[in-house]
């Protein structure tokens, strides 16, 4: 079994920052895309930021320029910098990982995090 967990989600001001990571666990060879989602309330989960397994990534138009995403492939963690973060910024974010490929040829598919809260206040 593999689970992805989140943490770095908190309370900041409006022009702070935030770093979240998202750390795959479990007997993992190696991981596609990882990607960073969020959601607020009564909206639809929306793609923040993806990063391929080569580093290839591709943003939000909303948060080019202030938000980056990174992975370090060793320790099957991806990261989400956020920079200048705004009130809209607010959500729940979630990590998710296309494919994680396991022991014994086990394939896993579309899994995804818990979330963490991110709250900017203005």
């Amino acid at each position: 079994q593999v689970q992805l967990v989140e943490s770095g989600g908190g309370l900041v001001q409006a022009g702070g920052s935030l770093r979240l990571s998202c750390a795959a666990s479990g007997s993992i060879f190696s991981i596609n895309a990882m990607s960073w989602y969020r959601q607020t309330p009564g909206l639809q989960r929306e793609l923040v930021a993806a990063i391929t397994s080569g580093g290839s990534t591709n943003y939000a138009d909303s948060v080019k320029g202030r938000f980056t995403i990174s992975r370090d492939n060793a320790k099957n963690t991806v990261y989400l910098q956020m920079n200048s973060l705004k009130p809209e910024d607010t959500a729940v974010y979630y990590c998710f990982a296309d494919q994680i490929s396991a022991v014994r040829g086990i394939r896993y598919l579309g899994v995804w995090g818990q979330g963490t809260l991110v709250t900017v206040s203005s």
